[in-house]
C-alpha cells in the first residue's frame, strides 16, 4: 500500500482534481496495467506547451507501466467541442480533420513513448453507429441534465442558440470511454462535465466506472488567457529553438513558477529550493534560463538549448538589457496595437509623435530587434520587451 501511495503522490503532482481518489487507489492496487485515455480533437494542426500539461501526465503513467490510449477525435472534431464557447462552432470537414490528425500524430511522440502509445480514432466505432444507436445514446440523458453544464446554461439564459448536435458532443466523448474500456481519463478542468459523462455511460453499459484526473489549463505568455494559438500567446512544440527560448524568457517572474510546476520535469524539492533561493535574493532570471533550456532540449536537443541561450545573451545581455524592468499591460484594439501607441501607453515616450521620432532615429527596439517600420502592429496576446534609447525598458503584455 505504501507503494500505491507513492505512485498516487506522483500522479497528483500538478493535477487539479482526482475523481474518485479512493477508486483510483483501488485500481492502482490491482497490479495490472491500467487503460489511460485522453482525447484530442484535431481542430488545429499544431500542439503547444498547453497541450503538453496533459501529455506529460500521460507520459508519467507510461513510465509506471500503464497503457496509454491517445484518442484523436476525428468524429467529434466534425461536431466541434462546445466547451467554453458562447456560440456554436462551425464543424470541420473530414479532410480538415484528417489533415490535422496527421499533424498530431507527427508531433505527439515528442512527449509520449511511441512504443507504449496506442493511437485510436473515435470514427472507428462512431462510423458504425446507426441512427437507432445514436437515438438510444441520446436517450440516456435529458435536456435538463445537459443544461447543468455551465457554458450551455449561460448560453440558454442569455438567449444564445444551442444547436442540437452540440448536445451530442459530450455523449459521444463519454461513449469513447465505453468503447475503449478506459480505467482513467485525463482532461483539462474545463472538460469535467464531459469526463463525468464517461463515468455515467460506462455504468449504464455495465462497465466499471473510470476515474477522472483533471489538469489545470496553462496560462499563455500574457499570464491571463489560456494558452492559445489564436491569441498568439503560445509556445509551439515545433517552434524554432531560438523562438521557444525567447518566448519562455519573456514570461513574468510570477508566471515562471506556474510553468515550472506544470511543465518542468525537475523534482518538487528542487523547485522549492529555487523558490527559497529567489526569496533570499537570487535573480529569478537564472531560474528562467534553466527552465527555458530544459524545455528547448526536450523538444529539440541540448546543443540547440545551449545555442539558443548564447544567441539570447548576444541579443539581450550584451545589449545591456537590465535584469529588472517594469512589467506592464496595454490594451489592443481590433486584435493589435500600433508600435507608437504601445510605447506611449507604456510611458516609454510622452506622445505618439515622440514615438515616431524615436523610430526614425533608430532608437526603438522590440525583443532586441531595431524597429524601422512606423506602421508596425503588435498582436494581442504578445509579450514583448520594448526599449527606447539606452535606458528605457519595459516588458509589455498586449491583452
Amino acid at each position: 500500500m505504501n507503494e500505491v501511495n507513492e505512485v498516487l503522490n506522483t500522479i497528483k503532482r500538478g493535477a487539479d482534481e482526482i475523481l474518485i481518489e479512493a477508486e483510483l487507489k483501488q485500481k492502482l492496487a490491482l497490479g495490472r496495467p491500467l487503460r489511460i485515455k485522453a482525447g484530442f480533437d484535431p481542430t488545429a494542426p499544431d500542439l503547444h506547451l498547453g497541450h503538453t500539461v496533459l501529455l506529460n501526465k500521460m507520459r508519467q503513467f507510461q513510465e509506471m507501466g500503464h497503457h496509454v490510449l491517445f484518442l484523436i477525435g476525428d468524429f467529434t472534431g466534425m461536431i466541434g467541442d462546445p466547451t467554453g464557447k458562447n456560440a456554436t462552432r462551425p464543424p470541420l470537414s473530414r479532410e480538415q480533420v484528417l489533415e490535422n490528425a496527421q499533424s498530431y500524430r507527427d508531433q505527439v511522440f515528442k512527449v509520449l513513448d511511441s512504443e507504449r502509445t496506442e493511437i485510436v480514432f473515435n470514427s472507428a466505432w462512431m462510423d458504425k453507429f446507426s441512427a437507432v444507436d445514436l437515438i438510444r445514446l441520446a436517450a440516456t440523458h435529458t435536456v435538463a441534465q445537459m443544461l447543468e453544464r455551465d457554458d450551455f446554461s449561460k448560453r440558454y439564459k442569455g438567449g444564445q442558440p444551442i444547436a442540437i448536435h452540440e448536445f451530442i458532443y459530450p455523449l459521444v466523448q463519454g461513449y469513447d470511454s465505453v468503447a475503449l474500456k478506459a480505467d482513467v481519463e485525463l482532461g483539462g478542468t474545463d472538460q469535467k462535465f464531459n469526463l463525468l459523462m464517461g463515468r455515467e455511460l460506462q455504468r449504464h453499459f455495465g462497465q466499471p466506472a473510470q476515474c477522472i484526473l483533471t489538469m489545470p489549463l496553462l496560462e499563455g505568455l500574457d499570464g491571463v488567457n489560456k494558452m492559445s494559438k489564436s491569441l498568439g500567446n503560445y509556445v509551439g512544440i515545433t517552434d524554432r529553438p531560438q523562438d521557444m527560448f525567447g518566448k519562455l524568457m519573456s514570461i513574468s517572474d510570477e508566471l515562471m513558477w506556474r510553468y515550472l510546476e506544470l511543465l518542468s520535469f525537475r523534482s518538487s524539492g528542487e523547485i522549492a529550493k529555487w523558490r527559497a533561493e529567489v526569496d533570499e535574493g537570487r535573480n529569478p532570471r537564472d531560474i528562467k534560463v534553466l527552465f527555458a533550456k530544459e524545455i528547448v532540449a526536450r523538444f529539440h536537443a541540448q546543443r540547440d538549448a545551449d545555442d539558443a541561450l548564447a544567441e539570447f545573451e548576444a541579443r539581450f545581455r550584451r545589449g545591456a538589457l537590465p535584469d529588472e524592468m517594469p512589467e506592464l499591460s496595454v490594451q489592443a484594439v481590433d486584435g493589435g496595437i500600433s508600435i507608437a501607441h504601445l510605447l506611449k501607453q507604456s510611458n516609454l515616450v510622452e506622445s505618439t509623435s515622440e514615438a515616431m521620432r524615436m523610430i526614425k532615429q533608430d532608437a526603438v527596439k522590440l525583443d532586441g530587434e531595431r524597429v524601422s517600420d512606423k506602421d508596425l502592429s503588435v498582436k494581442a496576446g504578445s509579450v514583448v520587451v520594448a526599449q527606447v534609447g539606452k535606458r528605457k525598458f519595459a516588458r509589455i503584455t498586449v491583452s
